[in-house]
């Protein structure tokens, strides 16, 4: 079974700075780690290969030092990982993002053979979108299950999965080659080995580009991004408080004939 995990390296949550002039994220000189919920995926990719056998891929579309991520990756268990840096890419949406992605595993595809599954976390967060799983599959024509929190079995080319709704869970059976997003529940991520760590430390990335992919310029980065963030604000809060001080009976008495009244020229009772 091949199974290909897309990562994606994060700045820590309380480090989060945006560029109000370009609308897009600062990335340099913030400590950055692999996404928190990407670790989930990572996680069920590698049980998986450990029932049925086969590997599992990590790739990330990133600056060079996103390959700080994948090699974390390969310390959990991932077989290998790739790349995929070009200055061409900065700036892209969820849906330039979700098109590189897509190359990337044809590619995977023409060079390996076919891949079984695709498994994303739910989503990245720093952009909280959910959407290049989805994008991914839509990419690629493939079938997609979101807010997956356990899968059954696959036999037979077929995968049978429990996703998250709002009323409780839904019970999908979905044919493989196939692209999932995963939640926390679906299962518990394991740390590193030292051996494992090891393994990361030695192994050679590899690196691919925009000619490594054959992708139109035009749909690439910034510029090829169909969406976009034209206004970044921080909303301002202003509260004219009124404090009622007492300090004896007659006062807390005043001081609450004060606060009905206040309430009754807002017309809140």
């Amino acid at each position: 079974m091949r199974i290909v995990v897309p990562i994606k390296q994060v700045p820590e949550t309380s480090a989060v700075k945006m560029d109000e002039a370009t609308g897009t994220m600062i990335r340099d000189g913030v400590e950055a780690i692999i996404n928190p919920l990407d670790l989930y995926a990572i996680e069920i990719a590698i049980q998986l290969r450990e029932i049925h056998g086969g590997e599992v891929v990590a790739i990330s579309m990133g600056p060079p030092k996103a390959s700080i991520a994948l090699r974390e990756a390969i310390a959990m268990g991932c077989d290998s990982a790739i790349l995929i840096s070009d200055k061409a890419f900065a700036g892209s949406d969820t849906w330039a993002t979700s098109n590189v992605l897509a190359a990337a595993i044809r590619r995977i595809t023409i060079e390996n053979g076919p891949i079984d599954l695709i498994v994303c976390g739910e989503r990245a967060t720093d952009g909280d979108t959910g959407q290049v799983g989805p994008g991914i599959a839509s990419f690629l024509d493939l079938p997609v299950a979101s807010y997956v929190c356990k899968i059954n079995e696959i036999t037979n080319g077929l995968c049978c999965v429990h996703r998250m709704v709002e009323d409780g869970y839904e019970v999908l059976q979905i044919q493989l080659p196939t692209v999932m997003t995963v939640v926390k529940e679906v299962a518990s991520p394991r740390l590193p080995t030292l051996r494992g760590k090891q393994k990361a430390k030695k192994v050679d990335l590899t690196i691919w580009d925009v000619k490594n992919l054959a992708l139109e310029g035009s749909k690439l980065g910034i510029n090829g991004s169909p969406t976009r963030v034209v206004k970044i604000f921080r909303p301002s809060v202003a509260r004219n408080c009124k404090k009622f001080i007492a300090l004896d009976d007659n006062a807390i008495q005043a001081a609450a004939d004060r606060v009905v009244g206040y309430l009754q020229e807002k017309k809140l009772i």
